[in-house]
């Protein structure tokens, strides 16, 4: 190849000393004095248009805040009716509505399997207090409180309802007790 056109294919990596050159680049030398001028007016009339648009927008925030406070709007009600209206824009949605009743069904069958399982479990409570285990059990408590009475010094009572049962066992045992917690009568007995 040749000295100049391997100077125009030839690739060299671009240097930090090649950038500050890129940088130092000064533009306004490529404009002429009557565009520069324009372009300050230009700049002048922006910054005055952004300015005058500054005052115009916190003299209009400060109306809207007078507004507001002569209705009665606060920033509370302002977050409740954004809310509100969030929610209401949220339940109108397909995929909210399809959730909802999902939600609705799994809870009516939960609904459903839960009583199912209270009745099982009643009849099946019903079924063992009639069952010969539960009548012999029910037998076996008569007989141990018509001995505790006898033994207590009550008045012997056969038969009779199960709650009848457990209600004078109770009573019987609770003057087993009190009868149990008598004070000493006499010097003898305090010194045992």
């Amino acid at each position: 190849m040749e000295p100049q056109a391997r100077g125009l294919l030839e690739t060299q990596s671009f240097h930090e000393a090649d950038e500050d050159v890129v940088t130092d680049v000064d533009f306004t030398n490529m404009i002429s004095e009557e565009e520069k001028e324009e372009l300050k007016t230009e700049l002048a009339k922006l910054e005055d248009e952004i300015s005058t648009l500054r005052q115009v927008l916190a003299a209009k925030e400060k109306h809207l805040v007078e507004i507001k406070q002569k209705l009665g709007i606060s920033l509370m009600n302002e977050l409740k009716q954004n809310f509100s209206k969030s929610w209401h824009d949220m339940q109108t949605t397909s995929a909210y509505k399809k959730t909802h009743e999902t939600l609705s069904h799994a809870g009516q069958k939960a609904t459903a399997a839960i009583s199912n399982v209270g009745t099982a479990i009643s009849k099946k409570f019903g079924d063992m207090r009639n069952s010969p285990t539960f009548k012999s059990f029910e037998e076996k408590v008569e007989t141990t409180v018509t001995s505790l009475k006898t033994k207590v010094g009550g008045t012997s009572h056969t038969g009779g309802s199960f709650e009848e049962v457990l209600s004078s066992t109770a009573h019987a045992s609770a003057q087993s007790s009190l009868a149990g917690t008598r004070l000493p009568e006499s010097e003898e007995e305090l010194q045992c």
